[in-house]
């Protein structure tokens, strides 16, 4: 488990530190030179509709991963209700870690005026229970788990970083912008990667594991 996991973290980090970068850069020009285009209004709305569909992702892979495994598994059976513990479990937990608690700290440090937790599952929980009981019965029904990790990469990404967009309406320097970044790359490149990969597989016996086994 520790090798897959550092495994992982080596082979997400580079595209993650460059997404994080180049998605503050594109925010440091909107807020500069359009400082109305992207207040903190806007970014509330647009946290509101990506950390939903980040839970809706998170909640079918971490479930569909479970899912085949526990299917493959020899001495188990795949029953429903542990599918849904740990795809919801895995997906509301890691999600708020990323989208929520870390962009916090980031806008603690930094001192935004308008710093706040803003944690999805208790200001919007009808819509999030949703989203993960969405994704688990998705992957329930229909267990893929191939598609492009960037996507899920960069969905996160846009979650956090409107989370800290709408803690300050004016422009950020370009330190600030550096400070970003470093949070958004460990808000991103850590939980996705238990999220996806790590995770489910805590719930699976090692015996049960094939030897050459493969995340997505």
């Amino acid at each position: 488990m520790k090798s897959l996991i550092l495994k992982e973290l080596r082979h997400h980090g580079p595209f993650t530190l460059l997404g994080a970068l180049g998605s503050v850069a594109v925010i440091l020009l909107i807020r500069f030179w359009a400082p109305g285009f992207l207040s903190t209004e806007r970014a509330a709305e647009l946290f509101e509709f990506s950390h939903p569909l980040h839970v809706v992702l998170s909640a079918m892979v971490t479930a569909a991963i479970f899912r085949n495994y526990k299917a493959k598994a020899k001495h188990s059976r795949t029953g429903w209700v542990a599918v849904i513990a740990v795809g919801y479990v895995g997906s509301i937990g890691i999600a708020t870690l990323s989208d929520c608690l870390i962009p916090y700290w980031a806008e603690l440090l930094l001192g935004m005026e308008h710093a706040h937790t803003h944690i999805g599952i208790i200001e919007m929980p009808l819509i999030i229970n949703f989203a993960a009981l969405f994704g688990i019965g998705f992957a329930y029904w229909q267990p893929k788990t191939y598609f492009p990790h960037a996507g899920h990469v960069l969905l996160s990404m846009a979650a956090s970083l409107f989370h800290i967009l709408r803690a300050q309406a004016g422009a950020f320097g370009l330190l600030e912008g550096l400070l970003i970044a470093l949070f958004l790359f460990v808000a991103v490149w850590i939980p996705c990667c238990l999220s996806d990969i790590v995770f489910p597989l805590l719930f699976i016996k090692k015996e049960d594991l094939p030897e050459n086994h493969h995340s997505h």
